[in-house]
């Protein structure tokens, strides 16, 4: 039995996930891999757990009864991590998290690495993208997200908020006139991000807005692919300020209309409020809480 625990971990996850590739993608292990072990699992049992078709995956009665098992034993295991995870000062157990792309190389990156060093017992998996990620659907037991949160069920802090800035390619500004007001970017051409509005907010140092449309001749849904289309001197773009200040040492970037900004934007760390770590989650959070915070 106790060689077969994992396994059945396993087969519960395949069951969670839907398909053998999902899960072995949520493992981290080849798909083949992952069929062999549900294979031995049955042949052990002698009995069939799952109906395969070319499309989808069916319980039979037998891996209905084993799947509700099974998920009380891993919610059992889950338990025993938090309690012990409450009690001590050296935290075990792993995290999955997702996390936007252009925080990869940002202070708070940095204090993830600070993380664990502070905590050798603990493992991170991190998932960095810029697409919108459904948390529960692909496993996290985190997500690290920036900009206004939707309404939601999920518990969710603040980190820390993130500055940006105004800037284009040096070659793409030097051959216009030096803008003095919002109003005179307008023609300009824009390096559009699909996750944000097609208009940008600017807000001067008396504190007034004012929007600006622009026009665009290339769209992304990546901040780093903003970035190098920056660096190719093919329009003007908001970035972070971790990436607009390096773009602006190498002088490759310059900053635009100095006396105005873009807002920060919040970053927030989301959980489920059934978090399966909940201690480990929450002592995660803190952390970086209080390093951003610094």
């Amino acid at each position: 039995m106790i060689d077969h625990l994992k396994h059945m971990a396993v087969f519960a996850r395949v069951v969670d996930k839907g398909s053998f590739r999902a899960a072995a993608q949520d493992i981290g292990v080849a798909p083949s891999r992952v069929s062999q072990t549900i294979t031995d699992l049955e042949s052990f049992l002698g009995t069939t757990l799952l109906y395969r078709t070319t499309r989808k995956l069916a319980l039979t009665g037998e891996g209905r009864a084993l799947y509700a098992r099974v998920t009380e034993m891993l919610r059992s295991a889950e338990a025993g991590f938090n309690e012990i995870n409450a009690n001590t000062q050296d935290p075990v157990g792993a995290l999955r998290v997702t996390v936007p792309a252009f925080l990869a190389v940002s202070d708070l990156s940095t204090a993830m690495a600070t993380f664990i060093k502070r905590y050798p017992n603990v493992a991170l998996s991190l998932h960095y993208s810029d697409r919108r990620v459904d948390i529960i659907e692909n496993g996290f037991d985190l997500a690290i997200k920036a900009g206004t949160l939707a309404d939601s069920t999920m518990m969710s802090r603040k980190l820390s908020a993130i500055s940006r800035a105004l800037v284009a390619g040096a070659g793409y500004a030097g051959a216009r006139p030096v803008p003095a007001r919002p109003a005179d970017l307008e023609d300009w051409d824009w390096i559009q991000y699909q996750q944000r509005s097609d208009t940008v907010d600017l807000i001067s140092e008396k504190g007034e807005t004012e929007k600006v449309s622009g026009q665009s001749q290339i769209e992304v849904d990546s901040v780093n692919a903003l970035y190098h289309f920056a660096l190719q001197d093919v329009g003007v773009t908001v970035l972070t300020e971790n990436l607009a200040a390096q773009g602006v040492a190498s002088g490759a970037l310059v900053r635009l209309l100095p006396k105005w900004r873009p807002p920060d934007i919040d970053l927030h760390a989301i959980w489920p409020d059934t978090s399966r770590r909940e201690n480990l989650t929450l002592l995660f959070v803190r952390f970086l809480a209080d390093e951003l915070g610094r």
